[in-house]
């Protein structure tokens, strides 16, 4: 077979070794040949590929990014869009492609697929690990693994100086990397987007903290994470061309809520994309390496519309519908219950 590849949304530490295992087995095994596209639905409608090959895969396995690029977008974007994609996969001779991505992009993959009948087969990328449908997501277990070193680092210059250290997670919608790292790293208090966080509780739980001569606080707050209405005044809201609310900055109006109230000493630190960069972690890299092998192995067996996921240690099959509009949110029985008896 003759068989696409592209990446989509944001970079994350694994997609390499996604495409790698789905080249190895491709070209070894059924002897496909593959055919990558360069910056995810932008490349498909231009048609700007590069072969892809045992040989231009090797020593990719730890390298994070993504050798196809990435980008946002989608051929629902312009009128013309459909079916620029629909002819380049016809005039390049693919019997299938597949698409790794998250929400956004498998929401797009999905309606190709079910709507308009293109032979395609998903993925599920993404580091906030909200994609229902699979138990993890690839380059989620990279980014706790580099938050929790943070934290980690944190700790011991915090408590040199006697400081509270607000730490800013990725999480737009989910808080699944705060809460494991604060969880792993021994966090004060972890704020999430799936529960407003009231500002005045937080500082009472610093000041007992204070109290008891622990001086030294480690706060991780998750970039989506919201106040409850009227507790604290946060800036208005700036959307990018995609319509997405562009995040980053609360735990700067946290730090100088918790300032102004307590009076302690407090920085933040803003991990940003440094989570998203790198070297993925021995457990991403095996997770890749399955997702990219079971998803060659459903486009020779045909199952469009479908994509490769993670239920407990197996690699299965589930409908692209399936996480069409919806968020895995954190497991509450996992935050709650840890929050009681740690996060003080």
């Amino acid at each position: 077979m003759r068989v696409g590849i592209l990446t989509g949304g944001g970079d994350c530490p694994g997609l390499n070794a996604v495409i790698r295992a789905a080249v190895r087995k491709g070209e070894r095994h059924y002897g496909d040949e593959l055919v990558g596209f360069l910056d995810a639905w932008d490349g498909v409608r231009e048609r700007r590929t590069m072969p892809l090959s045992v040989e231009t895969m090797r020593g990719l396995l730890p390298r994070g990014g993504t050798v196809l690029g990435t980008r946002r977008g989608s051929p629902f974007d312009t009128d013309d869009g459909v079916a620029l994609v629909k002819r380049s996969l016809h005039d390049l001779g693919l019997d299938g492609l597949m698409v790794i991505g998250g929400n956004g992009t498998l929401s797009v993959a999905c309606r190709l697929s079910n709507e308009y009948g293109l032979p395609i087969v998903g993925v599920p990328k993404t580091i906030d690990n909200d994609i229902v449908g699979t138990d993890v997501t690839f380059g989620f277990n990279t980014a706790v693994q580099i938050a929790t070193d943070a934290i980690d680092r944190l700790h011991t210059t915090a408590e040199s100086h006697d400081r509270v250290m607000v730490v800013e997670v990725m999480g737009r919608h989910t808080g699944w990397i705060a809460t494991s790292a604060g969880i792993a790293g021994g966090a004060t208090a972890v704020l999430i987007p799936e529960i407003p966080f009231d500002i005045d509780e937080l500082c009472a739980r610093l000041t007992r903290r204070h109290d008891r001569g622990r001086y030294a606080s480690i706060v991780v707050v998750a970039e989506g994470s919201e106040p409850v209405p009227g507790t604290l005044e946060m800036e208005d809201k700036v959307f990018d061309r995609f319509g997405h609310v562009v995040l980053g900055g609360v735990a700067t109006r946290i730090a100088m809520a918790i300032g102004d109230r307590t009076g302690f000493e407090t920085r933040v630190v803003q991990l940003g994309h440094v989570q998203r960069g790198g070297t993925p972690t021995a457990y991403d890299r095996i997770l890749s390496t399955r997702f990219g092998v079971a998803a060659i192995d459903m486009i020779h067996d045909r199952q469009w519309g479908k994509m490769a996921v993670l239920r407990g240690d197996k690699i299965v099959t589930e409908d692209l519908e399936v996480a069409v509009g919806k968020t895995r949110t954190v497991d509450m029985e996992l935050y709650e219950g840890v929050a009681e008896y740690f996060f003080a």
